[in-house]
């Protein structure tokens, strides 16, 4: 990226020599994002981030389509698509909500009455940002279609984790991120399958074919595409030395403590994100004490989303699974990453055990 900042400065929509400079690293950056997740360089156009994309693909599809139910997305999506859906329901527009299973996975059964009302869009997130649980989005988007439904996914947290084929998927609109595969934070971007009606959010100038206007992040673009690279070069490795660090924790953790709830162990679940609850029936907890206790041991982790990690509310998710109020706070979900080691899951093992029992002791006291 550094280049992009000093050197190759030029505004990208410009006609000069420094501009077309820019407008080249652009475009190649867009061409390699795209080909990760099999989609034509047309069919992407960056945005801010996730939330960004999210709500673009939700307001500018329901602003096309008028006389019909707005969207159909899932009670455990993130605020990022959860809040736009509101704000429609607000403005009068018909949003229907879809309950989720104990694993955190929409009915399909549910799903086929839900779409018979034939809403614009359904939106349901590829893998959850909390629980890590995979929705079977082919089988979505095939009973999307029937009934003539757009379908866009928030694949923010799948980017670089999971095979993502937005074709094989039956995706017409997918959010992404770069954070998500260690690229910079301020962008991401939307996958829009060529044809789709969408209406842009934001008005100004014709950058991103008019879909997205602003001045072109050049140097963030740039990152994004090599992270996308190296993401999806280690992927099948990171997968499988991930998914043995997360089982190891949760193997650990549940010998430790028979009473853990282990929040979506019954889907698919991302490789990275094992999130795990103490069942306040059993063993009731202060969620908050538990996140800054395990702070104070160096472990850094939160009881939801990072988005929502400030609040002292449960998590939607975890509500949405069935958990109650006081379980929901008092949960952990450990995320890991490419530092990551063996000795890591040893340390904060020990540390939760360290923590669980001075909880104890001082509430016993």
């Amino acid at each position: 990226m550094v280049p992009y900042f000093s050197r190759t400065y030029g505004n990208a929509s410009s006609v000069h020599s420094f501009g077309r400079e820019s407008k080249q690293a652009l475009e190649e950056s867009r061409a390699r994002i795209a080909y990760a997740i099999g989609a034509e360089p047309g069919e992407l156009f960056f945005t801010s981030g996730g939330t960004e994309s999210d709500n673009l693909a939700i307001l500018g599809c329901s602003q096309q389509v008028r006389g019909r139910a707005a969207v159909l997305t899932s009670r455990s999506e993130h605020h990022a698509v959860l809040e736009p859906c509101r704000f429609l329901a607000e403005g009068g527009g018909e949003v229907i909500f879809l309950p989720v299973d104990a694993e955190g996975v929409v009915n399909l059964d549910s799903l086929r009455k839900a779409v018979a009302k034939k809403p614009v869009l359904v939106s349901i997130m590829h893998s959850n940002n909390e629980t890590g649980a995979i929705s079977p989005l082919e089988e979505i988007g095939k009973i999307a279609h029937s009934e003539g439904c757009l379908v866009h996914s928030d694949a923010v947290q799948s980017l670089g984790k999971l095979p993502l084929d937005v074709r094989a998927l039956e995706l017409d609109l997918a959010s992404l991120s770069a954070h998500k595969v260690y690229g910079p934070k301020g962008i991401g971007a939307l996958y829009v399958r060529r044809g789709t009606p969408l209406a842009p959010i934001i008005r100004g100038g014709g950058q991103e074919r008019g879909l997205r206007p602003g001045t072109e992040n050049v140097p963030l673009a740039v990152g994004f595409a090599e992270a996308v690279r190296l993401a999806t070069e280690n992927r099948d490795t990171e997968y499988a030395r991930l998914s043995a660090l997360r089982d190891g924790l949760e193997l650990r953790l549940r010998e430790a403590f028979p009473e853990l709830l282990v929040n979506g162990a019954g889907a698919r679940r991302l490789p990275h994100v094992l999130n795990v609850s103490f069942d306040s029936r059993r063993m009731p907890l202060e969620g908050d004490m538990l996140v800054m206790n395990m702070d104070l041991e160096g472990v850094a982790l939160t009881s939801g989303s990072a988005c929502t990690s400030g609040s002292l509310q449960p998590s939607h998710v975890l509500l949405a699974l069935g958990r109650d109020e006081q379980t929901a706070k008092a949960t952990l979900r450990f995320s890991f990453g490419r530092a990551n080691t063996e000795e890591d899951v040893d340390y904060v093992a020990d540390a939760v055990k360290r923590v669980i029992a001075k909880m104890r002791a001082q509430k016993a006291s």
